[in-house]
């Protein structure tokens, strides 16, 4: 093997991991993340697994069971497509399927409070207000 190839024998590192077996576009059925409205979820829609949902586990395809699963407490699109190592398009079209299906209510935010200037702001001096692994505060200017 020569200098900087792999052990497939293409150039540079390793991949991460293995690729998924499933293309994204066959567990979607070919479908795009658009809503009824013709817009995506933001990725800081939250989601939440309803009683129905949580009772439907052992009937729902592999993908519908894991996002379920998943959302026995709120989280993100975003974080519950980092956990399941699923693309962020996939986990939007499964959860509008099971929000249509009762299993998962979603928690769309109000788009003028997620681009407030404000809001960004709060959240950048309370990232600076968390201490180091030294317990040293970063500095706030």
């Amino acid at each position: 093997m020569a200098d900087g190839a792999s052990s497939s024998g293409y150039p540079g590192p390793e991949p991460v991991g293995p690729a998924p077996a499933v293309r994204p576009f066959l567990v979607t059925a070919g479908r795009v993340a658009d809503t009824a409205s013709g817009r995506t979820m933001p990725v800081e829609t939250q989601v939440v697994a309803t009683a129905a949902g949580l009772d439907a586990l052992d009937r729902l395809s592999f993908e519908q069971h894991d996002i379920v699963a998943a959302c026995r407490l709120p989280q993100s699109l975003a974080e519950l497509a980092a956990r399941l190592h699923l693309h962020l398009n996939v986990v939007r079209v499964l959860a509008e399927d099971l929000r249509d299906a009762g299993r998962l209510t979603v928690y769309v935010p109000d788009f003028e409070s997620t681009h407030d200037a404000s809001v960004l702001r709060r959240v950048i001096d309370g990232l600076r207000a968390i201490p180091d692994s030294r317990g040293v505060l970063r500095d706030t200017d």
